[in-house]
């Protein structure tokens, strides 16, 4: 008499259960895969909205290292400097240890005047100047409505 053998049959259980794990493998997977896409999006787009604020002596210090990058510069406009140019006005600014020329292109904020305290955003231009697109002007922070003349006749 012959002999042979045959293999068991696996079990219904085991075909399922590994088949249930790789599943979630592949899926948590491609959630981590995802998750990290996510955040090389998040910081690539994040890195390119950044803007540097320096004083006027930071920024002439890393001139340099941020040449092309944006940044704001902080500083006073120093008295009689200020002149009107075909696209905007020409200007510089100090922090007391040092100056720069400015370049702003568009129109000044109408609280722009000598000695007032700004920030220009902008770029370092091929030359000696900070090319300028935005001027922030610091002002008080309460409001005082202007007076109005409560007496005379009504209609």
């Amino acid at each position: 008499m012959t002999v042979t053998e045959t293999a068991t049959p696996p079990s219904p259980r085991a075909t399922p259960v590994r088949s249930r794990r790789k599943r979630r493998a592949i899926i948590a997977g491609a959630v981590c895969v995802a998750a990290i896409v996510a955040i090389v999006v998040l910081a690539v787009a994040l890195s390119e909205n950044v803007v540097f604020f320096r004083t006027v002596s930071e920024a002439v210090q890393h001139r340099k290292s941020e040449q092309g990058d944006r940044l704001r510069v902080a500083g006073a406009v120093v008295p009689g400097t200020i002149a009107e140019t075909a696209k905007g006005v020409q200007f510089e600014i100090t922090d007391g240890k040092a100056t720069i020329p400015i370049v702003q292109t568009g129109d000044a904020p109408s609280l722009f005047k000598e000695g007032a305290p700004v920030v220009c955003e902008g770029r370092w231009s091929r030359g000696a100047a900070f090319d300028s697109d935005r001027i922030l002007i610091k002002h008080g922070n309460e409001y005082k409505p202007p007076k109005v003349e409560t007496t005379g006749p009504r209609s």
